[in-house]
C-alpha cells in the first residue's frame, strides 16, 4: 500500500509540474503574440494598404521593371530593392516583388525575356525578404537593446550585399538553360 501511495505522490508531482509548465508556456506565448506579433501585423497592414491604396507600389514596380531586361539591370534592381532604407518598407506584403514578379511573368510568357533570366530575376526582386521582420524577430528572441541597435543594420546591409551575389550565382546556374 505504501508503494502505491509513493507512486501516486510522485506521479501527481510530475503531472502537476507538467501542467504548470504547459500553462506558463501558453501564458508566455499569448503575451508574445500580444506584445510583438499583433503590432507587427498592424504595421504590415498599414504599409500594404498605403502601397496598394496610393498606387505607390505599382508606380515603383513599373519604374523598376525595365531593369529586368539584362543581368546588369537585375544587379541594379537587386541593389535598389536591397537598400537598407527601402527594404524594410518594401518587405511587408512583398508588394514590389509581387508586382514586378507579375510584370516579369508576362514578359517571360510573351518570350520578351528569355527563360534563363527567370532565376536571376527571382533573386533580384527579393533581397528585401525578411528585412521587415528583423525587429520583431529580435523582440521575440528578447534581444537586448544594444543587440537590436547592431543587429538590424547588420542584417539590412548584409541583404544589400548578398542580394547581388545571389543574382550572380543564379545567373551562373541558369547558363545553358
Amino acid at each position: 500500500m505504501e508503494a502505491l501511495n509513493s507512486f501516486l505522490t510522485r506521479f501527481g508531482r510530475i503531472m502537476g509540474g507538467l501542467v504548470g509548465t504547459m500553462f506558463q508556456s501558453g501564458r508566455e506565448a499569448v503575451d508574445q503574440v500580444w506584445k510583438n506579433i499583433l503590432p507587427f501585423l498592424a504595421f504590415v497592414a498599414v504599409i500594404v494598404g498605403i502601397m496598394n491604396g496610393t498606387g505607390l507600389g505599382t508606380w515603383i514596380a513599373t519604374l523598376l521593371a525595365p531593369l529586368a531586361g539584362s543581368i546588369w539591370g537585375l544587379l541594379a534592381l537587386s541593389l535598389i530593392i536591397g537598400l537598407p532604407v527601402l527594404s524594410p518598407l518594401l518587405g511587408p506584403g512583398a508588394v514590389i516583388a509581387q508586382i514586378i514578379g507579375t510584370l516579369l511573368g508576362t514578359l517571360f510568357a510573351n518570350k520578351t525575356l528569355p527563360l534563363s533570366a527567370a532565376l536571376p530575376a527571382l533573386f533580384a526582386i527579393n533581397p528585401q525578404v525578411g528585412c521587415d521582420f528583423i525587429p520583431v524577430g529580435l523582440a521575440l528572441g528578447e534581444a537586448e537593446p544594444e543587440t537590436v541597435e547592431v543587429g538590424v543594420p547588420a542584417v539590412l546591409f548584409s541583404r544589400m550585399i548578398t542580394g547581388p551575389i545571389a543574382v550572380i550565382l543564379a545567373f551562373l546556374a541558369s547558363l545553358g538553360m
